[in-house]
């Protein structure tokens, strides 16, 4: 059972990307959606047996490295983290694969895609089950190669493939960070298991490393390195840039991307590694300060996006901040929690999304649509769910989790803390405006769509909505039905030692106890920023327009996302090419071509074309060179002996 929820993914991967042809697409999408499903189900057993009956189990598959002193073995890991990991990747997962069989119907590589899907899901799988950092760093690297192949999917368009290339470009900054946290904890402790390392934390808090000439704390080093990967994986503030562009691959590519697989990666692995960073304040400090301004930025921006993906995704985006700062404040089991929620309902909204793109003929633009919800009600009712939970409405699960990490946050009595808590306030009260307005835009006021798009609006066939459905039950009830185990009196026994605190560390027992107002703010700022977006899109329409005609430099900077692509362009990417033009035109083609092998070969030419030129045919002209040559000979003999 433990083995086979890892591999069977794997398995239909292969079938699928192989076999193809032979099977056709209702065969690659059965083989896939039953390989996965079955993952799904099994996923339920282990949660129980692991969580709930307390039997985390280690299963030993073989021995992977063995270099002197290095013996790694293929280990797969099942505590609580694991087993909540598996709950969430496995089912979301399934209802993305059943799904795609309706999104993608009309798609000419269908077993292809099924079979990225299926591989992505067992990335995932080998990340959350590692039980060592090179065993996590393959899994980690197998999603962000699924990620490409997934956003490039669609590689006969340019926008496509500039998406993907940016996405493995992006993350091979933060990997080649997280690499080297990998090199630092193996020369630290001398492994790279998990065990060994957490034991040995206690001992090591003390050590000092030189690094880039500088002496700083061991623990603090690997620790941060480790962050800069998760800030690469999981679209932190500075490497988050590839994730909107993400967009570029199927809907439910983004799905899959953004609510169980890539961007959890990083908050999981920092989740994972909490006896490491419990043990460096520095390091938590930096990753609580990343995610408040992560939160707070992406938000700012989704309020003026237009492309209905690009609003949630820069959702995902503004959520991971929260599950960020939660952890830097060490109420990790809060934003583990939060994980779990936002994986419902940012499904359940990517879906939805595409349910409503795909009644609107391919169109994503929010402003070329409108008036579209009593021919979809059913997708309208769903993204009402989604976005209730995301914005944090009790009693739907995203009020439950989001508001439990901002409570935490306050609770930490620490400066960083309530800075990272007054900046998710502001974040919530602009998560609830931009998800209303997305909704107010999408389904109500007057059609902005074209006749022919409006005459063929039409709900979605059962098998994309069912999956929506099952998702929206996870959006309204899976807050409340996790709260006490996840975060409340519970969850000791839930977590056991999958998550480490330190004593002194007690935000989220704290968060149980904070004022009043600070607990009920959260909520009130979300009912607020509904009611805007309800008196700026339904009610005075040219409200919006006048504020970006009068405050025209603010739209500007948040329209084009803070700049962030512009100051790369110009820090990395035009000096690349300069530098680049430059090898290739001055020192690959004037130097090494020049004077290598293309100028021996055009001297050479020119000396054989001269020399051909003699070559006449005229006998006379032949003798009369002899003649020179004779000449020169006796010439050249009687200045030698003379």
């Amino acid at each position: 059972m433990y083995t086979a929820i890892v591999f069977l993914p794997l398995l239909a991967s292969i079938i699928a990307g192989f076999f193809g042809r032979a099977i056709g697409d209702k065969g690659a999408q059965f083989v896939t959606c039953a390989a996965v499903g079955l993952s799904a189900l099994l996923s339920i057993p282990i949660f129980i047996e692991v969580v709930l009956n307390g039997h985390t189990t280690t299963v030993q598959l073989l021995t992977w490295i063995s270099s002197g002193d290095a013996e790694e073995t293929w280990a797969l890991r099942f505590d609580a983290l694991t087993a909540v990991m598996l709950v969430v990747v496995n089912w979301v997962s399934f209802m993305v694969h059943v799904y795609s069989i309706g999104y993608m119907h009309h798609d000419p590589s269908v077993p292809r895609f099924q079979s990225y899907l299926s591989f992505f899901t067992f990335a995932m799988l080998m990340l959350v089950t590692a039980d060592n950092l090179v065993q996590m760093f393959f899994g980690w690297e197998g999603v962000g190669v699924a990620s490409y192949l997934l956003i490039g999917f669609w590689y006969e368009k340019p926008s496509a493939c500039a998406a993907a290339i940016k996405a493995f470009v992006v993350n091979r900054v933060g990997d080649f960070g997280f690499a080297l946290g990998i090199f630092g904890i193996y020369v630290l402790f001398g492994t790279v298991n998990f065990d060994p390392i957490f034991a040995a934390v206690p001992s090591k808090a003390s050590v000092v490393m030189h690094v880039f000439g500088l002496d700083a704390n061991a623990v603090t080093v690997c620790c941060l390195l480790l962050f800069v990967g998760a800030m690469g994986k999981s679209a932190q503030l500075g490497l988050h840039t590839w994730l909107p562009d993400a967009m570029e691959g199927p809907t439910p590519v983004s799905a899959l991307i953004h609510a169980a697989t890539m961007v959890t990666a990083g908050v999981f692995m920092v989740a994972r590694m909490s006896p490491l960073f419990e043990y460096s304040q520095v390091a938590l400090n930096v990753v609580t300060v990343v995610g408040g301004l992560t939160a707070i930025f992406a938000a700012t921006v989704g309020c003026v996006q237009n492309d209905i993906k690009r609003i949630i995704a820069y959702s995902t985006c503004s959520q991971l901040g929260y599950m960020f700062f939660a952890i830097g404040v060490s109420a990790y089991q809060a934003g583990i929690f939060h994980l779990f929620t936002h994986a419902f309902f940012k499904a359940l909204l990517f879906l939805g999304a595409g349910s409503v793109i795909h009644a609107m003929s391919d169109e994503q633009d929010i402003r070329r649509m409108g008036g579209i919800w009593k021919r979809i009600p059913l997708t309208c009712v769903l993204m009402y769910i989604g976005s209730i939970a995301l914005a944090g409405v009790p009693p739907f699960s995203g009020y439950w989790s989001k508001d439990t990490i901002l409570e935490a946050a306050w609770g930490s009595g620490t400066l960083i803390g309530q800075f990272a808590y007054v900046l998710g306030v502001a974040a919530a009260f602009l998560t609830a405006f931009y998800s209303w307005r997305l909704l107010i835009l999408t389904f109500h006021g007057k059609p902005r769509a074209d006749e022919h798009v409006m005459a063929h609006v039409h709900e979605s066939p059962a098998v994309m909505t069912v999956p929506l459905m099952v998702l929206a039950a996870g959006a309204i009830f899976a807050g409340y039905v996790g709260h006490e185990d996840f975060v409340g009196e519970g969850m000791g026994r839930f977590w056991g030692k999958a998550i480490f605190l330190l004593d002194d560390h007690e935000a989220l027992h704290n968060a149980h106890h904070v004022p009043t107002t600070i607990s009920l703010l959260p909520t009130i700022v979300a009912v607020g920023g509904i009611a805007l977006a309800y008196v700026m899109y339904l009610f005075a329409p040219a409200l919006p327009r006048f504020l970006a005609r009068h405050f025209g430099a603010i739209y500007r900077f948040l329209l084009n996302k803070w700049y962030f692509d512009e100051l790369y362009d110009w820090l990395f990417i035009k000096p690349a090419f300069w530098l680049g033009n430059g090898l290739w035109k001055g020192g690959d083609g004037a130097v090494i071509d020049g004077c290598g092998p293309d100028g021996v070969a055009a001297v050479t030419r020119d000396l054989a074309r001269r020399a051909s030129a003699l070559q006449s045919g005229y006998l006379y002209h032949y003798a009369f060179a002899m003649l020179i040559g004779v000449a020169a000979f006796v010439t050249w003999y009687i200045v030698r002996v003379g």
